[in-house]
């Protein structure tokens, strides 16, 4: 079955770590405990990390049992400068070049999606963007949200490569039949294919092309809203 979809995580697997958004919102998550929540520093720091290790995501444990704003916690936790991404000239190039419908599928916000990738000048090239409240607020690597996912793009799992830099994302996804690429991750983590950068991609994805068959890339129309996503 030729391969439709490349489906790309957002943060930390189209920019490098280094840059430190994923830190600045870690830090914004435990904030948003303290003064929302009304709890202790330390004892915000301890519920976030064993949330995320239960539940893929702190907001996810947060959900479910502290009665959780979504909207208001996820606007929250990405209000901050993006000063450390810079538009990104080798990046556009791989996209431009790579078969498929090319898709954002991130544990973020569609807000924070756009000005990620507007950052990068690269937003053109994804035709969506399916954000954590498009999937119900289940977050990678919880299988709802791969389920809910593949029903917006009416698409087998085998019709998919997902690429991440987390190993624990990429593994339900694995299980469904989806070709999976690590970026910038553990070497001894299972994946189909391993990078260091995004910006090896090329040679990958030609190898799957060449072993499953891929869809031409079609022009991408860029879509507002969530509720379009499943068109």
């Amino acid at each position: 079955m030729p391969i439709r979809y490349l489906l790309f995580d957002l943060d930390e697997t189209l920019y490098p770590r280094q840059a430190g958004v994923m830190k600045n919102i870690s830090r914004l998550i435990r904030q948003y405990m303290v003064e929302y929540l009304g709890l202790a520093a330390e004892e915000a720091g301890e519920l976030a990390h064993r949330y995320y290790l239960q539940y893929g995501t702190s907001m996810r444990g947060l959900i479910l049992h502290n009665n959780l704003d979504a909207d208001h916690f996820l606007a929250y936790v990405h209000d901050f400068p993006l000063d450390e991404l810079t538009p990104d000239g080798p990046l556009g190039t791989l996209l431009a070049g790579l078969p498929c419908e090319k898709v954002i599928f991130t544990n973020a916000d569609q807000g924070h999606a756009e000005r990620v990738l507007d950052r990068l000048q690269v937003r053109q090239y994804f035709s969506r963007i399916i954000d954590v409240t498009a999937v119900d607020y289940f977050s990678k690597p919880n299988p709802e949200a791969y389920a809910k996912c593949l029903e917006l793009l009416d698409a087998s799992p085998q019709e998919c490569v997902l690429i991440e830099d987390s190993a624990r994302n990429l593994a339900p996804a694995a299980e469904l039949g989806m070709v999976t690429v690590l970026v910038d991750g553990d070497p001894d983590a299972p994946a189909d294919y391993r990078v260091d950068s995004v910006l090896e991609l090329g040679p990958v994805i030609a190898q799957v092309c060449r072993m499953r068959g891929c869809r031409p890339s079609t022009s991408p129309h860029r879509q507002d809203s969530q509720t379009h996503v499943a068109n």
